[in-house]
Formats: structure tokens, sequence, C-alpha cells
């Protein structure tokens, strides 16, 4: 049994880790500003809540003190809505917040295990791209690319804290995990809440971009290996699917699998948002390293997560009831 600390622990990725985590029989502290919705939190038997923000030192050192075996570090600002809408928080959140975690594991002697984002190799048109792949990103007037900014400042303070101070630390990109409990913001969970709402699923600029869709499940095997292995102390890993798909497709199996017929829309980003929103064409990880090192590789088929994905969510019609965000 270890003990653990996962920041942003009432989140998506988050809740997901902590499930797996009891289910191992190990001693769980989720560190979050947020309640935990009722119906997630009803089985976490023996968690302990500690509420705060990761840019608060001292709430932080509350949840992560001597004794902490790990500390998934999951808490950030996320979400396209959110890059537009909020880039100071975005930056202050993902930078701040790494630095104050990083800090107190090295003072406790925990490992760390940082979440970062397929978002950080940008615009970079050579796909696959491997962990050690160039960023190509657009103005700093877009807000756009404040995530990718911010997660990237993130990973230099990690290795930072690695190389100069000796911390243990590993790096898990996540590309495009969708499954049951995500926010109404993104592609997968925003399409199937308005499919089975009975409306139009919304495609931007006609869902020509590519993308490789992982399962929730399959992330957090992942993430659970990078956190418990010694192979993976001091590496950075991609964590997706290798298998590529068209937006506009995944929305349209959506759509038939919720059997609605309810069609789909397109919205122009440049109408809509202006300048302020970018996009990329293509997302795709080379994922040979984390397999080669520890052996994991998506292994459920996109078909196979969308019916899990419809079939929770009609088994949970509180999560139908979220707002949808204007824009993500």
């Amino acid at each position: 049994m270890a003990r653990v600390v996962v920041t942003g622990g009432n989140g998506f990725i988050g809740s997901h880790l902590v499930d797996r985590l009891l289910r191992r029989g190990d001693e769980v502290v989720v560190f979050d500003s947020q309640e935990p919705h009722p119906q997630i939190a009803s089985s976490w038997e023996g968690v302990e809540e500690v509420r705060g923000s990761v840019c608060s030192p001292d709430q932080l050192a509350a949840a992560i003190r001597p004794g902490v075996d790990v500390v998934y570090h999951l808490a950030a600002v996320v979400g396209v809505d959110r890059y537009l809408a909020s880039p100071l928080d975005v930056i202050d959140v993902n930078f701040t917040g790494t630095r104050n975690v990083l800090d107190l594991a090295e003072r406790t002697g925990a490992k760390v295990v940082l979440a970062s984002t397929s978002e950080l190799f940008g615009k970079n048109p050579a796909v696959p791209w491997k962990e050690d792949a160039d960023r190509i990103l657009g103005t700093t007037e877009a807000d756009r690319w404040s995530y990718s900014s911010s997660k990237a400042l993130a990973e230099h303070l990690t290795f930072g804290y690695m190389r100069q101070r000796g911390l243990n630390a590993s790096i898990i990109r996540y590309f495009n995990v969708y499954g049951p409990r995500q926010r109404v913001s993104f592609l997968v969970s925003r399409s199937v809440v308005r499919a089975l709402r009975g409306e139009a699923p919304v495609v931007y600029d006609q869902g020509r971009q590519t993308r490789c869709f992982t399962y929730i499940d399959d992330a957090i095997d992942a993430t659970i290996e990078v956190g418990t292995r010694s192979e993976a102390d001091g590496e950075c890993f991609n964590v997706g699917s290798s298998d590529e798909v068209a937006i506009r497709d995944v929305v349209d199996l959506i759509v038939e699998l919720v059997g609605g017929g309810v069609g789909s829309t397109s919205i122009d980003t440049q109408d809509e948002f202006g300048a302020s929103y970018q996009d990329l064409d293509r997302r795709v990880p080379d994922t040979g390293k984390v397999f080669a090192q520890l052996g994991w590789k998506s292994s459920t088929s996109l078909r196979e997560g969308l019916e899990r994905t419809i079939r929770w969510a009609r088994e949970n019609p509180w999560w139908l009831e979220q707002p949808e965000p204007n824009a993500g």
C-alpha cells in the first residue's frame, strides 16, 4: 500500500485515477479547489479530501507532507474555452501550481508524476510525434497557445528539479483522453451530450482535423504504470492511441451509436472566435517508447470506448444536465 496524493483528483482523469488507486489498496489524499460530485465520490471510502489551490503553498502543504510516496499532479486549467476566457489563470495554475508541487515533493521525498499534454507540440506537421519532437507554436497574441506554453514551462520545471535537485519525477503527455465524467467542453463529451439531448453536435471547420482518441481506462493504466514502475523514473512518455481519425468521423460515429439521427452542424472558428483561436490539423503520438519501456499500449477501440461512454451517460442523467460552454 502506498500513500498517494492526487492534485485535481475531483476532475475527469483525476477521479478515475482515484478509483483505480483505491482498488489497488492505496491510501489516497485528494487535493482540489472544488468539491467532488456526490455521484462520483460516494464510493470513495477512506479518501482524505484537502480543499485548496495549488497556487497556495500553505494549502498544498496540508496534502503533500512527509510520508507521501507519489504525487500525481493533475490539477490544471484545461479546455479551449478556458484558454480563451482565462489565459492568466491558465498560466498561473499550470506554472505556479506545478512549481509549488515540485518544491513540496522535493522537501518530503515524494515522487511526482506530472500530467502534461499533446498540445505541447503545437503545429508541428511532422507526425507522429516522438517525445523529443520540436514544438512549433503560433503567435503569443493568440490565447490558444497559453496552455501549451504553460505546460511546456511546467515540464521545464520538472526536468530542472530532476537534474539540479535530484527529484524523482516522470511526465505523461496525454493525447485526447475521453470517457465518462468528462467536462462538456471537449469533442466527445459535448457531442455525446448533444446527441442524447436530440441536438446536433457541433464540429469546427467541417471537422477535417484528425486526432488519436484515448479511452480513459487505457490512460489510467498508463498513469499507474508510470507512477509505480522504476523504469519510468526520470522519463517522459506519450500516452495515446495510434489510430488517427477525422473529427467529423468521430461525431458521425457518436450520432450513429446514439441512434438519434440528429446529424451535425459546422462552425467557422475564425468567424466565431476570431484570431485568438487557432486549431491543429493533425495530432498523432509515437508511443513506441512507452511500449518498449513499460509494455503499455492503448487497447480500447474508438467504437468500444464511445459505446461505454454513451451507456454510462444514459445511466447518469445528472451528467447530461451540465451546461455547455461557449467554446472548446
